[in-house]
């Protein structure tokens, strides 16, 4: 029988997590029961909400249990099938966490097709951070073709999506991000139209020089200072998606709200927060349309990779001080 390993939430973290708030355990891997898939995980996916979920905050999934496994995405190979909707070999996409076997209902499973995009890309670029890019932008902002579109964490999953769909739909793009390298591959490679260092730049007046014609739209992911400088630049009758706001996940007091909302009423400006699983109903589509313009081409994408289950944590936390560029993606198996 194959040895399961997982990480499981050891303690809540306070502040920022440490290793110790985590702890790789090893049990038998598991077996599907009617209407499962047992599934070999290949790819799992890191992302910043997975903060929210080990805090034990109220919110609108519920919180990883102390001695719980590790929440998230993951996309891998069906090794045992209980379920007509899955054969031995298919490739899926669900939420299997942070092991190397997971056992999983069938009906919780999306069937992915290596030969459309490779399969890590399915766990980032046309998976839930794509869509997450896809929806927000499209369906929550409502963006229009000739507008200006400035997305904070522009270099991570999300924001470069968000940037390059603005593209394809006949807007300017302005992202920022927290690095020389990060803007470079936005403008060089992403196709972004400016972006902006907010470590080495003062935001407010970079801003000023991006986005001469304001900002119709803001796609935000990280609150705090960045976001004070976006709001003056807002034009009237512009949009807020609020995918995120990573800059406070950590925060162990209640950091200062926002200083400047008059701006909402004088420019009277739309903010919306929204779920990815809010669209479930379009989800293939979406993938679809996704699939289509990476395999075209117009959209680029990077990926930070981290190798084996127990290099979990770190990649975690790693992605929350903004170390990657992309998808932050831990390999556990070959394709």
């Amino acid at each position: 029988m194959a040895t399961n390993r997982r990480i499981v939430l050891a303690a809540r973290p306070v502040g920022f997590p440490k290793d110790s708030d985590f702890r790789l355990e090893e049990t038998p891997a598991p077996a599907a029961a009617a209407g499962e898939c047992v599934v070999r995980v290949s790819y799992l996916s890191v992302d910043p909400y997975m903060r929210g979920r080990i805090s034990g905050r109220k919110s609108y999934a519920a919180a990883v249990p102390l001695g719980g496994v590790m929440v998230g995405g993951a996309v891998g190979k069906v090794v045992e099938s209980q379920s007509d909707r899955f054969a031995v070999g298919d490739y899926v996409v669900g939420n299997l966490g942070w092991q190397e076997y997971a056992a999983c209902p069938a009906a919780e499973l999306r069937k992915v097709d290596p030969a459309a995009a490779p399969l890590s890309a399915w766990a980032g670029v046309v998976g839930m951070p794509g869509l997450t890019a896809y929806f927000g932008l499209l369906h929550v902002a409502g963006v229009k073709e000739g507008e200006t579109v400035c997305v904070s964490a522009a270099a991570g999953a999300v924001g470069s999506v968000v940037g390059q769909i603005a593209k394809i739909k006949g807007c300017r793009a302005v992202g920022i991000a927290g690095s020389a390298e990060k803007c470079r591959w936005l403008r060089e490679t992403a196709g972004f139209d400016a972006a902006i260092d907010y470590k080495a730049e003062d935001v407010f007046s970079a801003l000023k020089t991006a986005c001469p014609d304001g900002i119709d739209v803001y796609f935000e992911n990280v609150g705090g200072p960045v976001t004070d400088a976006v709001f003056p630049h807002l034009n009237v009758r512009s949009r807020i998606a609020v995918c995120g706001q990573i800059s406070q996940y950590n925060a162990v007091d209640a950091p200062q709200g926002p200083r400047i909302l008059w701006h909402f009423i004088v420019k009277r400006i739309r903010a919306e927060g929204f779920l990815v699983f809010d669209f479930a109903d379009r989800h293939d589509a979406a993938l679809r349309e996704l699939a289509g313009w990476v395999s075209s081409g117009k959209i680029k994408y990077r990926e930070t990779i981290a190798e084996g289950i127990e290099n979990a944590p770190g990649a975690f936390m790693s992605m929350l001080r903004g170390g990657n560029i992309g998808k932050q993606l831990v390999k556990l198996s070959d394709a």
